[in-house]
């Protein structure tokens, strides 16, 4: 195989590759005796057919098929032997071909440009962490045994007061008719939070164990029988019993019903936990400062085609004045994005970072805990949508590169309050809020792990675009 690089213009070049005619006879004698053995012809005895008789019956096929695997196979050489990184799919052009004959082929490229990416180790960022007050924990820890109140069976002559824990029984009717759905046993409800249907439970005040009372309602919007949405019904109502609330000793049992060894042991977790709270927020802080910092390191020249098609992204949906219109703004955008894309692939293919399936499934995992009660949903989402798990796997890519630029480079290390920490995530929600309401919503520039186009082109093989025979 030669192959001769010409027509350098920036980042455009043509590989010309030329495969001499021994060599695709050697290709094509290798195929001739693959096939020979698997052909039954009427009147040959099996894998005795002559090649005359195969190339009469199957010649243009079997060239074809050559064809296609020598196109595959040389192109990926040529472009790994001379060191090029296709931005997208190359053109191919045939120039000479066919049996018995030399192949010549021309290989139209746009390469990905040189990054220096030695500049982000000395990129530098804050990195927080959060110091939490014990009297933050007991807050915590207090909100929580107000939220899982205990409550203590009243004497029969109690009435049920706002707060208070009403047990009953209901059935209820509408014009004196009993419908689906109409009955209730030993339904609890806690007095004032208006739970059940819309002023229900305030008309159980003053009712005690074993009253019988009738308390009228609206059906709901969401009730299952279509037909009696908003109708008035009549629910009479056996009172089981009357419970008060009584506050929650917080001590070790409390601790061990909310599966901590104990109470120190829970205030170590409920600490933990609001650190945690910040840490993630304030980690999303420093990612975004570094992007910012990536944005301003110089990439020479961004391949046009890369910048057409995030163009195309970002006008998607969009009538063609409008877009037209918004042109240089989408223009500045898509640089950004595709310069951020190759950057951070460059520096994570320098330092061979790759994602396991693992952490495809552990990141799907995390996508379930946060939708519950839709994990079937979001499961057959990924099963059937293979572009949803290249996200997904483009997304923890990033993440990856992110923390190890993190690890690599000089934090500005900070030890804040609670206070001050809620005072700079503020802060920075403000900007971010300035900055949306002064520009176009599809013009925002987004991070990588929201978009990464530039990513996709880094990671594609150089597979024939268009064949113009000639």
């Amino acid at each position: 195989m030669k192959v001769t690089i010409e027509n350098i213009k920036g980042l455009n070049k043509d590989l010309k590759v030329l495969i001499d005619k021994e060599t695709m006879n050697s290709y094509m004698d290798e195929k001739y005796e693959e096939i020979k053995g698997t052909v039954n012809l009427k009147g040959f005895r099996p894998g005795k057919v002559p090649r005359e008789v195969l190339k009469r019956q199957f010649g243009k096929a079997i060239f074809g098929e050559v064809l296609d695997k020598v196109l595959k196979e040389t192109s990926t050489k040529a472009l790994e032997e001379n060191k090029i990184k296709p931005a997208g799919q190359p053109k191919l052009d045939l120039k000479t071909y066919g049996e018995d004959k030399e192949l010549e082929y021309v290989l139209s490229i746009t390469e990905l440009p040189k990054v220096d990416i030695k500049s982000l180790e000395s990129i530098k960022f804050d990195q927080y962490s959060v110091k939490i007050d014990d009297s933050e924990t007991d807050k915590r820890i207090k909100d929580i045994a107000k939220n899982q109140p205990s409550f203590k069976e009243a004497s029969p002559d109690t009435k049920a007061k706002e707060g208070d824990l009403v047990a009953l029984d209901y059935k209820a009717t509408i014009d004196g008719k009993e419908f689906k759905g109409n009955e209730g046993k030993n339904t609890q409800l806690t007095l004032g939070k208006d739970l059940f249907l819309k002023g229900f439970d305030k008309q159980l005040n003053g009712v005690k164990k074993n009253d019988e009372k009738v308390v009228e309602a609206i059906l709901p919007e969401n009730f299952p029988e279509k037909e009696l949405v908003n109708k008035k019904a009549l629910f009479s109502c056996k009172i089981l019993n009357v419970k008060n609330p009584e506050e929650v000793k917080i001590d070790d049992d409390f601790a061990k019903n909310l599966g901590a060894k104990d109470l120190n042991d829970l205030k170590s977790l409920i600490s933990k936990q609001i650190n945690d709270e910040y840490k993630n927020s304030l980690d999303q802080l420093a990612k975004n400062q570094i992007l910012k910092e990536i944005e301003k390191i110089n990439v020479d020249e961004i391949p046009e085609n890369l910048i057409e098609e995030e163009i195309k992204i970002l006008s998607q949906g969009m009538p063609e004045d409008e877009a037209k219109k918004n042109k240089a703004k989408f223009t500045e955008t898509a640089k950004t994005r595709i310069k951020t894309g190759l950057i951070l692939n460059a520096f994570g293919e320098q330092n061979k970072v790759d994602v396991s399936e693992q952490e495809i499934q552990a990141e799907v995992q995390k996508q379930l805990r946060m939708m519950p009660g839709q994990e079937k949903m979001v499961m057959d989402f990924y099963q059937k949508n293979p572009s949803a798990v290249a996200s997904l796997r483009g997304t923890v890519y990033e993440e990856k590169i992110i923390n190890l630029i993190k690890e690599k480079a000089k934090p500005n290390k900070k030890e804040i309050s609670k206070v001050e920490a809620e005072k700079i995530l503020k802060e920075a929600h403000n900007h971010d809020h300035d900055h949306d309401h002064g520009e176009d919503k599809k013009t925002k520039t987004k991070t990588a792990s929201e978009k990464k186009p530039s990513t996709k082109a880094t990671k594609s093989k150089p597979k024939p675009k268009k064949v113009s025979k000639k």
